[in-house]
């Protein structure tokens, strides 16, 4: 019989042998398995949202895809055009494949990167429940997070969940193995754990700004193990310590700087043009916010509920969420245990980092949550409750472990149920995706509803934009309706937009001297110039869709080559 990678030094450490049963790390024949099942699940995820169109649903979608794009394709191509405000990491691996034309407009440009994040997160999520609970119950826990259709569909596109979540997931882990190693004494693991932090950090940092506070909960764990570590481990680690402070702070720094260096301000992206609160301005009535604003309860509220209705369908999140904190209850209540795992197992409580920081963006930064559920009943930022995720997954499988427990110690008909309990959770997990699916999981709702008329007016826009020739320049704001150019496969290059100011600005002044086409679109800077300075333009077309400003087309009349 084959036995598994690691069961000599396993047997060696007081066992008769190797036993999945146990609660223990994973080997690496454990997770590679789970790795190629979740390629698999991901794999079937995009033929199917790519055959029914679902790619580019989301606008935020289409503009990560388009800042890719543009720093290969632009009047100045580079760093520069990253932005300022969302975080750069997730266009920097898109490069790649950006720049063939046909994967930027069908958005598989960015699939590589969510489908490999996801298959990792599946793999991470395995070897985090193998600490913490018996193999079958770390499969359940693999198996809630895999089949979530939230995630699935998230693992197809250009948004950031999927990546973000595999950080944080492989963060989690080698946090808790950088603890374990510390306090075990194996100075050669603590240091690798500790750099493997460090880039997982620094990955988290340049993602999503909740990474940041992540990363600041996993270097205090670290520093407060080696606190407690022997002054021998301390001294033969505590480089490496440096190392993984540098790596944790130069993220926040290098951000700061590149504001500073090319938005002239360190915190354009909390109070520039295209941060949140500027977004909440602009789309608020006069003094008006909405009802979560400077109330962390409401806020708390909302983020539950939308963690909830992304984990699971129909109204059953509730269970999940309860199962959750109970499992954590559990865990806390195992931390003053002996066993590595179980003094290990408490940093996995780092999982529940994202819901502080929710309910302090929601209550303060600007940042709303709707969900059809709660007032008002619409569609805004579901996603953000996949944060929570992993965390519902492991604490949900270790309060059902905790129960198949207490079921086996009863002396009635509940022992026998503990033979069908986990096979009932698994069957469970599939159900749940299967309906999910069934009445569109809400991240994926969410999609489709808001952009039924941003799509609507952007095909109408490809359609006149693919009749102007591609050698004259167009002008128009790119902000809201990039995939206009997208859909119809212009260069970046070809557009005189604010994605190059200096262009931009020189074209403003007298639009028709600077661009063959001028597209302006209601209440943008274009339309604005195109008021002041309307010499020279013959408006040709004029488009107007529900929902939608509407766009007018002009022509120069005095541009020339």
């Amino acid at each position: 019989m084959t036995r598994p990678r690691g069961w000599k030094e396993r047997a060696g450490r007081g066992g008769s042998g190797y036993d999945p049963e146990k609660v223990q790390p994973a080997t690496r024949g454990e997770v590679y398995p789970l790795f190629a099942i979740g390629v698999v699940l991901t794999f079937f995820a995009l033929l199917v949202c790519y055959r029914r169109g679902y790619l580019l649903l989301y606008g935020d979608a289409v503009a990560h895809l388009a800042i890719a794009r543009r720093i290969l394709d632009s009047r100045y191509p580079g760093i520069a055009q990253l932005g300022g405000v969302w975080l750069p990491l997730p266009h920097v691996l898109m490069l790649p494949f950006i720049r063939s034309m046909t994967m930027w407009q069908t958005g598989l440009a960015a699939a590589p990167m969510s489908m490999v994040s996801y298959a990792l997160s599946v793999a991470g999520v395995w070897r985090l429940g193998r600490r913490m609970m018996r193999l079958r119950w770390a499969f359940a826990a693999t198996a809630f997070f895999a089949l979530n259709a939230n995630l699935l569909y998230l693992s197809t596109t250009a948004m950031t969940e999927a990546l973000f979540l595999m950080l944080l997931v492989w963060s989690v882990v080698a946090t808790m193995e950088g603890v374990a190693a510390l306090r075990n004494g194996r100075v050669s693991t603590a240091r690798g754990q500790m750099i493997f932090t460090g880039l997982l950090v620094l990955g988290m940092v340049f993602t999503r700004y909740d990474g940041w506070i992540v990363g600041a909960a996993e270097w205090m764990c670290l520093a407060w193990a080696m606190w407690k570590a022997s002054p021998e481990v301390r001294k033969k680690t505590q480089t490496f310590f440096i190392i993984f402070t540098v790596m944790c702070v130069a993220g926040p720094v290098a951000w700061f700087w590149y504001n500073q260096h090319f938005m002239h301000d360190w915190l354009d992206f909390m109070r520039g043009p295209y941060s949140a609160e500027a977004i909440d301005r602009k789309t608020s009535p006069a003094g008006q916010h909405y009802r979560e604003w400077h109330n962390p309860w409401r806020a708390l509220t909302f983020y539950m509920r939308c963690a909830q209705i992304d984990a699971a369908a129909w109204e059953t999140g509730w269970l999940v969420m309860g199962a959750a904190l109970c499992g954590t209850w559990t865990a806390w209540r195992r931390r003053a245990q002996k066993a590595v795992h179980a003094r290990a197992e408490i940093f996995a409580l780092l999982l529940w980092v994202p819901l502080p920081f929710y309910i302090y963006a929601v209550a303060y930064g600007s940042v709303p949550i709707f969900i059809p559920q709660l007032y008002p009943h619409s569609y805004y930022n579901s996603r953000y409750g996949m944060e929570l995720l992993p965390a519902l997954a492991v604490y949900g499988a270790l309060a059902a472990e905790r129960l198949e427990q207490w079921m086996r110690a009863q002396e009635n008909w509940w022992k026998l149920g503990t033979r069908f309990w986990q096979p009932a959770v698994l069957l469970l997990c599939v159900i749940n995706c299967l309906a999910m699916m069934y009445r569109v999981p809400l991240v994926l709702k969410e999609a489709m509803v808001n952009s039924t008329t941003r799509v609507a007016l952007e095909k109408q826009l490809a359609f006149v934009l693919e009749g102007m020739p591609t050698d004259q320049p167009v002008m128009m704001t790119l902000g809201d309706h990039v995939g206009a150019v997208q859909r119809a496969g212009r260069t970046l290059v070809s557009v005189v937009s604010e994605n190059d100011s200096e262009s931009f600005d020189k074209a403003l002044a007298d639009p028709a001297a600077n661009a063959a086409f001028v597209i302006a679109i209601k209440g943008d800077a274009v339309s604005q110039a195109v008021a002041e300075h309307p010499q020279g333009l013959e408006e040709i077309y004029v488009m107007c869709t529900t929902g939608q400003p509407c766009a007018r087309v002009y022509q120069s009349k005095v541009w020339k080559h």
